[in-house]
């Protein structure tokens, strides 16, 4: 039984270089056997992780002896069992046979030498006692030179797994992984520890349909019984769309985000490959008000734990391959406030790029990748059909992913638009304004101008009665956009204290960063939360009373940016005026408004 089919490569050389085929971690080798699992049908999936007590140097500790994956599922006649440990020689390798997550026949044995020397796999289609057995030793082939493997045999379990089992099935398979050398974690509770959210992602669906539970169990390899772990994996949905999952309270037992769209959250896309179509559905979600409702919601439990799902869920059959991060942006943390799933069948694997370890489609990521150039192209005129026909003329094969990526993109820039509106709406005025220093130091420069004679066409109004001044400066900030609430309250506070000025922003569809509403006697200026401005001055310097001294200096740089990019874009404004009277008063007017701001500013 060749170890590599119709391979030319010796053995011994070969089984090497396959050792480092590339998977992240040991909790995504464990994974290909879960999906190994799945395929076979199974409904419950136990790791077993086997430690040891160990003396190290200076004390003792436990550590793993053996990694194994025991499931329930249809199990292996004799024949496949011979080929389960040959490198892709899979019982699903032609593309009209990929009705599942199983592909390339490499999982099982890839993913296994790649954490340890030997794997042993048993297997049973009618009772545990009647199990098959075959294994694979990396030292025995780079010793022996041999590129062959020993055929199955009748061989009962190890008597360790017999006592750890529960209710072993009339059917499954049992594999054991040992001699363990690549682990990334030594310790079976720091596996799954580390493992817990990555399964919980991947298998999502699975697990919250009832269709599979996976079990998690740490015991001691000398002394079986003695279990420390068991516990039962929970969905991890990065869409936050489904209840009883790892998310904290108060979102472990009920969504934590709404279906962006409502129940047009679904879009279906019907992707023509290879003269067949094939359905591909993309999903979208995003964070509840409650979810965002109190102080700095990102540092609170929740809010952590969607920090560590953020990205598009590439769903393959089901099965997630990987949160995608290449539209995501780093340095903004409400990127966390919204999801994306994209699904789509195993049929379109090479259409999407999919790697042989189900780790990534490196083609869909490709794509966007450069969507923000496909972006661009639109605006010049091309519609999203042409820029999709220029690309199959060019012969390239990612041509049919556009639409998708496409559709994405949009989704992404919608659902960024509304988590601003979200946080905007929900900050705290008083705390931006804090005790209106701001308006109170402007209106006593103001009374000291208008003593040196010069007056300004608002004071007229400085004569209404407080009762008409306050209905006149809230119907004018209504008007202007501010919410009727927040106006009142503006409104109020100016009135009460006789202010000159008032602050407040909304969203207005303008260029101007801010306006002037002359109203009451009053000067309400009203900030344009859609011109990057706000988010560059305004937005950087919110006051966090959680923000250490890094965060601080980072805001601080931020607003200083701002700030100079403001005052550039000035001097490109003056520049572009031609020479004349236009040009003089313009200049006249930054002169008189520098005067004006020299003093407002002089302490």
């Amino acid at each position: 039984m060749n170890l590599v089919e119709n391979s030319y490569v010796p053995a011994h050389l070969a089984i090497e270089a396959m050792r480092d085929n590339g998977y992240k971690n040991t909790a995504y080798a464990v994974c290909e056997l879960i999906d190994n699992s799945i395929q076979a049908n199974a409904n419950h999936v136990q790791l077993l992780c086997g430690e040891a007590e160990r003396q190290l140097s200076t004390r003792k500790t436990s550590r793993l002896e053996q990694i194994a994956v025991l499931d329930d599922g249809d199990g292996m006649s004799p024949e496949i069992l011979g080929m389960a440990l040959q490198f892709g020689n899979g019982t699903r390798l032609k593309r009209d046979q990929r009705t599942g997550i199983g592909r390339f026949g490499m999982g099982l044995p890839a993913s296994s030498i790649s954490q340890c020397k030997r794997v042993d796999v048993w297997s049973w289609q009618d009772g545990i006692d009647n199990a098959f057995h075959v294994y694979l030793d990396v030292d025995e082939i780079k010793m022996n030179k041999s590129s062959t493997m020993p055929e199955p045999s009748k061989m009962l379990i190890p008597y360790i797994y017999k006592q750890v089992i529960e209710n072993p099935g009339k059917s499954g398979t049992l594999v054991v992984w040992s001699k363990l050398d690549r682990l990334m974690w030594s310790r079976g509770e720091t596996l799954v520890k580390h493992s817990e959210s990555l399964i919980g992602r991947i298998y999502r669906k699975f697990i919250h349909s009832g269709a599979l539970k996976i079990q998690k169990t740490v015991f001691d390899i000398e002394y079986p019984l003695n279990i420390t772990i068991d516990k039962l994996a929970k969905p991890n949905d990065p869409c936050y769309l489904m209840d009883k999952t790892t998310c904290p309270e108060p979102f472990s037992h009920k969504p934590m985000f709404e279906r962006h769209g409502g129940d047009n959250y679904e879009r279906k896309f019907t992707v023509k490959y290879k003269n067949e179509e094939h359905e591909v559905y993309v999903r979208t979600s995003i964070a509840s008000l409650e979810a965002r409702t109190g102080d700095n919601a990102g540092n609170s439990p929740h809010g952590r734990h969607a920090k560590e799902n953020t990205g598009i869920s590439i769903v393959r059959s089901g099965r997630e391959l990987e949160l995608d991060q290449t539209l995501v942006s780093q340095s903004d943390p409400t990127e966390r406030w919204w999801g994306i799933e994209i699904d789509f069948p195993p049929s379109l694997d090479e259409l999407m790029g999919v790697t042989n370890n189900k780790q990534t489609a490196r083609n869909f990521s490709d794509i966007l990748g450069i969507i923000q150039q496909i972006t661009e192209m639109q605006r010049k005129g091309k519609d999203i059909d042409e820029i999709q026909d220029e690309l199959e003329e060019e012969g390239d094969p990612r041509a049919p992913l556009i639409i998708l990526a496409d559709h994405i993109y949009k989704q992404i820039v919608s659902m960024r638009k509304l988590i601003k509106e979200q946080t905007k709406g929900m900050r705290s005025k008083e705390k931006r304004y804090q005790n209106h220093e701001i308006e109170k130091t402007a209106t006593t420069y103001t009374e000291e101008r208008k003593i040196q004679g010069y007056a300004g066409s608002s004071d007229k109004d400085e004569s209404l009665t407080p009762q008409e001044k306050l209905k006149v400066i809230s119907t004018g900030l209504i008007i202007s956009g501010v919410e009727e609430s927040e106006a009142i309250e503006v409104a109020k506070y100016t009135v009460e204290h006789n202010l000159k000025y008032s602050f407040t922003d909304s969203s207005f569809e303008s260029d101007a960063f801010f306006t002037v509403q002359p109203s009451g006697g009053a000067l309400n200026i009203i900030l344009n939360r859609n011109h990057p401005a706000f988010d560059n001055l305004i937005e950087v310097l919110e006051h966090n009373d959680k923000d250490n001294d890094k965060d601080l200096k980072i805001r601080l740089e931020e607003a200083s940016k701002g700030l100079k990019l403001l005052l550039a874009a000035w001097a490109r404004f003056e520049d572009e005026i031609p020479d004349g009277d236009r040009k003089d008063d313009i200049q006249d007017a930054r002169k008189d408004w520098g005067r004006i701001a020299r003093k407002f500013m002089k302490n």
